[in-house]
């Protein structure tokens, strides 16, 4: 289960990034005037959004499997599928589940 967690923090943490970015990027795509530089970055960075795209289904693959080995509950998979569509809350799941399954990982490492 250990490599399972470091590849959901890898993940959590690149498909946040990702949000964040392409979220700014919108902003200053569809909010700032037409043509100007900044705009014109905005609208350079919409294949951002593909790539958040296929690494959130890697990620939503791994957070169910994650979910399955430590028998968590729908509702804690469903915050984690969420957090990867709001801006900046997968940084605090993350952080949640981190601390959620450190127990186990220990229990896992002393056996």
């Amino acid at each position: 289960m250990n490599k399972l967690f470091s590849t959901y923090k890898v993940l959590a943490y690149v498909v946040g990034v990702l949000l964040l970015v392409g979220t700014i990027c919108s902003l200053l795509k569809y909010l700032l005037p037409e043509g100007s530089a900044l705009q014109s970055f905005g609208d350079a960075m919409t294949p951002l959004w593909v790539a958040h795209g296929w690494i959130f289904i890697v990620y939503v693959i791994v957070a169910f499997l994650l979910t399955q080995k430590a028998r968590w509950t729908v509702p804690e998979f469903l915050l984690m599928m969420i957090a990867g569509l709001v801006p900046g809350l997968i940084f605090w799941v993350e952080r949640r589940v981190a601390s959620r399954i450190a127990p186990k990982l220990a229990e896992s490492a002393a056996s």
